[in-house]
């Protein structure tokens, strides 16, 4: 085998490697949100979705003029929901959160969570924080 062989070997297997890797892309957090700005929304929750890479929480939020909003509030991944002590229990449809996070740069209905504060009383740690 040539050298010149051997090399362009070794550059094809590479491409294939590279081709056959999972994108690790990820948007920065203060790049979609305000960091310096926090909002709070309270609500019922209309639906939980434990996906990846993050897991999203809708609230249906009754604004000053009495109007209902669905919000959509972003958390880190399930794995890291788990291991802050969360389960898919608590957060059930129907129940009243309160959300305390970022306020998005869009002035969308999202908030990237901080924490949440469930009807018992527990607040439970997002996993967004600037400082982390």
């Amino acid at each position: 085998m040539s050298r010149k062989q051997f090399v362009l070997g070794l550059t094809a297997a590479a491409a294939v490697i590279v081709a056959l890797s999972p994108a690790r892309a990820h948007h920065s957090l203060a790049a979609e949100f305000d960091v310096d700005k926090k909002v709070e929304v309270s609500g019922t929750i209309t639906e939980m979705k434990w996906t990846n890479p993050h897991a999203w929480l809708y609230v249906d939020v009754t604004d000053a003029a009495g109007q209902t909003q669905n919000w959509a509030v972003e958390f880190g991944s399930p794995n890291q929901l788990y291991r802050r002590g969360w389960s898919k229990e608590d957060l059930p449809a129907g129940a009243a959160v309160t959300v305390v996070g970022y306020a998005p740069r869009d002035n969308s209905q999202r908030v990237s969570a901080t924490d949440v504060t469930l009807p018992d009383g527990r607040t439970l740690f997002a996993g967004t924080r600037q400082e982390d």
